[in-house]
C-alpha cells in the first residue's frame, strides 16, 4: 500500500503524459504543429483505415507476430481505458469544487452590490449638503480672508514700531544675536519705506541702536577676555553688520596670536634651565666634545650614559603634553573657528561675491606657519636637552603625542606644510637619538678598554700579568703559572660580552621608535629610512667600523718601542676583531635586521665588507703585537751585545743572564698567546732537536781549526763556502704577516729577535772567549727556542748565522768543544 502511495505522483505524471500523447498535446497544452500523415496504415493518423491495416499485417507478419501484436494492442487499450477513468474522476472532483466556488461568489457579489448602492446614496447626500454650505458662506469667506491679511499687516507694523524698544532690551540683556537677527528681518522693509516719516524715524532709531551694539561688539572683540566661542559669535555678528571682512580677519588673528603667544611663553619658560646667557656659554665651554669620547685610544672620557640632561622644570613628556593641550589645541580651535567664520560661511552667505575666502585663507596660512615655526623651535630646543641615553620611553611617547596631535592640523588644513615640518622634527629627533646612542657605545667601548688597561696594569702576580704590562718581567713561580691561564680569556670574554650586551640594550631602546602603537613608526617616510640608514648603518655599522678603526689606531700611535700600549692589549684586541669577523658581526646584523625588519631598498654595507675590515684590523694588530714583542726582546739582546767588551772578555763558565731572560720572556709570551689563539701547525721535529750540534757552524769551526795548515787564501775559502751555503738556503722574511695561531706568532717574534741579535753581532769584533760565549749563548737558545717555532730549521739557520758571523769577526777563532758547551748549558 505504501509503495502505491509513494509511486502516486510519478504514476500521475506518466498518465498525464500518455493522455497528452493520445490527444497530441505538448507540454504547454497545445497541439504541436505537425504535418498530417496521409498513410492509411498509421494508427495515430487521421486517415487511418482498419481494413487496410489488417490486410497489411496479415500479409507481412507471421502468426506469432500477429498474436504478439494483438496482445500488445489489448494492453494499450486497457491502459487507455484505465487512464480515461482516472482522468474523468479527477476532473469530476474539480468540476464539483468549481461549481461550489461559483455559487459562493454569486452570494458575496450580491451583498457587495447592496453596500455599494448605499454608499453611492450617502455620497450624493454629502455633495448636496456641501454645496449648500459653500453657497451660504461665500460672502463671509472673502471678508475673513481680507481680515486675515489686515491682521498679518498689523502684526508686521507692530513689530516695526516695537523694534527700537526690542533692540534696546536685547542690548541691555546682551542678547546681541537676537538683536542682529531682528534688525536683519526688518532692515529691507525699513529701507523700502524710508521715504515715509514714521518709517524714517524707526529706521534712524534702529541705526543708532545698532551702531551702539556694533561698538560694544568691537569693544568686546578688542578686550580679548572672552572665550573662543564668544569671540566667534562676536565676529559672526560683526560680519552680519557689514563690518569689513579683512579688518575682522586681522583683528581675529591678532587676538588669537596674543593668546597663543602666552602659551608659547609658558613653554619657553620651561626650557631655560640656566639663569642667564653667560652661564649657558660657560656650560657649553666646559662640556666635553662628542669627538673626545671617540678620540685616541688612550682617552678615558666618562661614559655618555652617565650624563644627565639639564634640570628642566618638567620632563619631555609633560612639556609636549602641555604644548599639545594648550598651544596645539588652541591653534586648532582658532583654525576651525576662523575657517567657519571667514571661509566656509563666506562661501555660502551673502559675502561669497566679495572673494573673501581666498583672502582669509592666505592670512590664515601665514598666521599658522609663523606660530608653528616658533612652537617647533621650542620643541626642538627641549628635545636637544634630552642628552641622557637611559630611559628612552618618555622621549618616544612625547614624539608620538606630538606627531599625533599635529594630524589635527593636517585635517583642518590639508595643504599646509606645518604637519610635514613636525614630521621632520620627529625624524631629526630619532636620528639625533641614534647619534647619541652611537656616541654612548663609542664611549662605553673606550671606557671598557680603559678598564682592560687598568686590569693589565695590576701588580704582576701571574705569568700572563707579567707579560701584559710590557712583556719583560721575570717568570713567576709555580703558583703564578697556575693562576695565569684564566686572566686574558676572562678579560676577552668579559669585554666581548659587555659590548654585545650594550649593543642589545641600545637596540632595545631604539626599537621603541618602531613600536606598533607609535603612530609615526609605520609611516613610509620614517620606518624604512630610519631602520635601514638610521639604525643599521648609522648605529650598528658605524659602531663596528669604530671598533676596527680605534683598534688600528693602537698600531699607528705606538712608536718603535711599543709606545704606551701594553702588548697584551694588542693581542686581546686582535682576538676580539677576529671573533667579530668570524661570528659576531653576522650575529649583530642579523639581530638588527630581524628586530627592525630592515628592508634593503637603499644601499647598505654588506656583511662581507665589515668582516673584511675586522679581519684586516685583527691582522694589523697581531702583526704589530709580534713587532712590539720582538722589539722588546731585541732591545735586551742589542744592549747585551753593545755593552760588553767581546775582545777582552773572560773564558765563559755559564750562560749569560740575558739569554735566560730571553727564554723566560719567550715562554711567557708563548703562554700569553696560547690563552687566546690555537696551537697551529708545526713541521715534524727531529728526535734530537734540543741536542743538535749545529753542523753549519761546526763545519766552520773545523775549517777555522785547520786554517793554519792551509795557504793564506784559506779564510777566503771559508767565506766562499759560507756564502755558497746562503745561496742554497731558503730566504727568511723577518717582518712577514703572521697567521692567527700561536706557532706563527711565536715564529715571527723569534725571527725578529734572532735577526736583531745577528745584526748586532755583525757590528762587533770578538776575541777567542767572546766567540766561545756566543757559542754557549746560541746553544742555550737553541735548546729552548726550537719548540716555539713552526720549523726548527729556521732557528738553527739563524743561530748558525750568528755563530758564523762571530767567527768571521773573531781575531782569534778558537771554538769551544761541543761537549763543553753542552755541560755549561745544562749546568746553567
Amino acid at each position: 500500500m505504501d509503495s502505491e502511495t509513494d509511486g502516486g505522483p510519478d504514476r500521475r505524471r506518466r498518465v498525464h503524459g500518455m493522455l497528452k500523447l493520445y490527444y497530441g498535446l505538448n507540454e504547454e497544452g497545445k497541439t504541436p504543429e505537425q504535418p498530417e500523415s496521409l498513410d492509411p496504415c498509421d494508427i495515430n493518423g487521421p486517415h487511418f483505415e482498419p481494413e487496410h491495416y489488417l490486410n497489411k499485417l496479415r500479409r507481412e507478419c507471421s502468426l506469432a507476430e500477429l498474436m504478439d501484436q494483438e496482445t500488445c494492442m489489448v494492453k494499450q487499450i486497457r491502459s487507455l481505458d484505465s487512464d480515461m477513468q482516472t482522468l474523468v474522476y479527477e476532473n469530476y472532483n474539480k468540476f464539483i469544487s468549481a461549481t461550489d466556488t461559483i455559487r459562493k461568489m454569486k452570494n458575496d457579489f450580491k451583498k457587495m452590490e447592496d453596500e455599494m448602492d448605499c454608499l453611492s446614496a450617502n455620497m450624493a447626500a454629502i455633495t448636496e449638503f456641501s454645496a449648500s454650505i459653500s453657497g451660504t458662506l461665500q460672502d463671509q469667506h472673502t471678508q475673513i480672508t481680507k481680515l486675515s491679511g489686515v491682521h498679518t499687516l498689523l502684526r508686521k507694523l507692530q513689530f516695526l514700531f516695537e523694534l527700537p524698544a526690542r533692540l534696546n532690551k536685547c542690548l541691555e540683556m546682551q542678547a546681541y544675536a537676537q538683536a542682529v537677527s531682528s534688525h536683519r528681518r526688518a532692515r529691507c522693509v525699513l529701507q523700502q519705506y524710508s521715504h515715509l516719516p514714521s518709517f524714517k524715524g524707526i529706521q534712524d532709531d534702529c541705526h543708532a541702536i545698532m551702531d551702539k551694539l556694533a561698538q560694544e561688539l568691537r569693544q568686546k572683540f578688542r578686550d580679548g577676555g572672552s572665550s573662543a566661542k564668544d569671540l566667534s559669535e562676536c565676529v559672526e555678528l560683526l560680519l552680519q553688520l557689514d563690518e569689513p571682512a579683512e579688518e575682522l580677519c586681522d583683528k581675529f588673528l591678532s587676538h588669537a596670536r596674543s593668546r597663543l603667544e602666552l602659551d608659547l611663553k609658558g613653554l619657553e619658560a620651561e626650557i631655560r634651565p640656566y639663569p642667564c646667557a653667560p652661564a649657558v656659554k660657560d656650560a657649553a665651554a666646559h662640556k666635553p666634545s662628542p669627538t673626545a669620547a671617540a678620540g685616541s685610544p688612550t682617552d678615558s672620557s666618562p661614559k655618555t650614559s652617565t650624563l644627565s640632561s639639564p634640570t628642566s622644570n618638567t620632563d619631555i613628556l609633560e612639556f609636549i603634553d602641555r604644548g599639545c593641550n594648550e598651544f596645539v589645541s588652541s591653534l586648532c580651535l582658532v583654525i576651525a573657528s576662523y575657517q567657519e567664520l571667514f571661509i566656509n560661511h563666506a562661501q555660502t552667505g551673502e559675502l561669497a561675491s566679495k572673494n573673501i575666502p581666498q583672502m582669509a585663507n592666505g592670512k590664515l596660512n601665514v598666521f599658522v606657519e609663523d606660530l608653528a615655526a616658533r612652537y617647533f623651535s621650542l620643541v626642538e630646543r627641549r628635545i636637544q636637552e634630552e642628552k641622557g641615553v637611559g630611559d628612552n620611553s618618555l622621549l618616544v611617547r612625547a614624539l608620538d603625542r606630538f606627531h599625533r596631535r599635529l594630524q589635527a592640523v593636517a585635517k583642518l588644513m590639508p595643504g599646509s606644510a606645518v604637519p610635514n615640518q613636525g614630521t621632520e622634527i620627529v625624524v631629526r629627533a630619532a636620528t639625533e637619538r641614534v647619534k647619541q646612542y652611537l656616541s654612548a657605545l663609542q664611549s662605553f667601548y673606550m671606557d671598557s678598554l680603559t678598564d682592560v688597561r687598568q686590569a693589565l696594569a695590576t701588580p704582576r702576580l701571574s705569568v700572563a700579568g707579567a707579560s701584559m704590562a710590557g712583556g719583560g718581567a721575570h717568570l713567576g713561580g709555580s703558583t703564578s703559572a697556575r693562576d695565569a691561564p684564566n686572566s686574558l680569556p676572562e678579560l676577552l670574554s668579559s669585554l666581548s660580552a659587555s659590548i654585545l650586551n650594550q649593543i642589545k640594550s641600545v637596540l632595545a631602546s631604539v626599537h621603541l621608535f618602531t613600536a606598533k602603537d607609535i603612530t609615526f613608526s609605520n609611516k613610509p617616510y620614517f620606518k624604512g629610512e630610519f631602520c635601514s640608514q638610521g639604525v643599521r648603518e648609522s648605529l650598528v655599522v658605524s659602531f663596528i667600523k669604530f671598533i676596527c678603526q680605534s683598534s688600528r689606531q693602537f698600531c699607528e700611535s705606538a712608536g718603535d718601542k711599543g709606545g704606551s700600549t701594553p702588548p697584551a692589549l694588542l693581542l686581546l684586541l686582535s682576538r676580539l676583531c677576529l671573533d667579530y669577523e668570524t661570528s659576531t658581526i653576522s650575529y649583530i646584523l642579523t639581530l638588527t635586521d630581524e628586530q627592525f625588519l630592515v628592508q634593503h631598498h637603499s644601499p647598505v654595507t654588506p656583511v662581507t665588507t665589515l668582516c673584511a675590515e675586522a679581519r684586516e684590523a685583527a691582522q694589523k694588530l697581531l702583526n704589530h703585537y709580534v713587532k712590539v714583542q720582538g722589539l722588546i726582546i731585541s732591545q735586551m739582546l742589542r744592549k747585551s751585545v753593545e755593552t760588553r767588551d767581546w775582545v777582552n772578555t773572560i773564558e765563559p763558565r755559564n750562560v749569560r743572564a740575558v739569554m735566560k731572560r730571553v727564554v723566560e720572556d719567550t715562554t711567557s709570551i708563548d703562554v700569553q698567546v696560547g690563552l687566546l689563539y690555537e696551537e697551529g701547525v708545526r713541521k715534524a721535529h727531529s728526535s734530537d732537536s734540543s741536542k743538535r750540534t749545529f753542523s753549519v757552524y761546526s763545519s766552520s769551526r773545523q775549517q777555522t781549526r785547520y786554517a793554519a795548515s792551509y795557504t793564506p787564501s784559506a779564510p777566503m775559502d771559508t767565506n766562499l763556502l759560507s756564502n755558497i751555503h746562503k745561496l742554497f738556503s731558503e730566504r727568511i722574511d723577518i717582518f712577514s704577516s703572521v697567521e692567527f695561531n700561536k706557532v706563527s706568532v711565536m715564529t715571527g717574534i723569534i725571527k725578529i729577535s734572532l735577526k736583531t741579535f745577528l745584526e748586532c753581532v755583525r757590528l762587533r769584533t770578538f776575541g777567542r772567549y767572546g766567540l766561545q760565549q756566543i757559542q754557549v749563548d746560541c746553544h742555550y737558545l737553541q735548546m729552548y727556542l726550537w719548540r716555539f717555532v713552526s720549523d726548527e730549521n729556521l732557528v738553527h739557520f739563524l743561530l748558525d748565522e750568528i755563530v758564523g758571523s762571530s767567527a768571521h769577526r773573531c781575531l782569534d777563532p778558537a771554538p769551544m768543544e761541543q761537549s763543553v758547551i753542552e755541560v755549561i748549558c745544562e749546568r746553567g
